[in-house]
């Protein structure tokens, strides 16, 4: 078995994003021994975009929130999420 190097400390998230982009992992870490982690409380993080929309849809897509008692934002999300998935099926066959 080979001897791994030692991860170094990094200063910040960007320090170590750069070392990792230039770096093989598997000099630092044996990933025979690894095990499979989940983790169910991590949530995608967000970001922010401006979205103009004619305001005829922007008031339909409210009503249909409302309906569904959910927020506009979070219907859109939903929306564009199953048209994504729908998208990539389409693309794979």
């Amino acid at each position: 078995m080979s001897r791994k190097n030692k991860i170094p400390k990094f200063k910040n998230e960007e320090e170590e994003r750069i070392f990792w982009a230039e770096k093989d992992s598997t000099e630092f870490i044996d990933w025979k021994k690894s095990e499979k982690v989940i983790f169910p409380n991590l949530k995608p993080t967000p970001k922010t975009i401006s979205l103009r929309l004619p305001e005829f849809i922007l008031e339909q897509l409210k009503l249909i929130a409302h309906k569904r008692d959910v927020p506009y934002q979070s219907l859109i999300k939903i929306f564009l999420k199953d048209r994504i998935d729908e998208e990539l099926i389409s693309l794979a066959k």
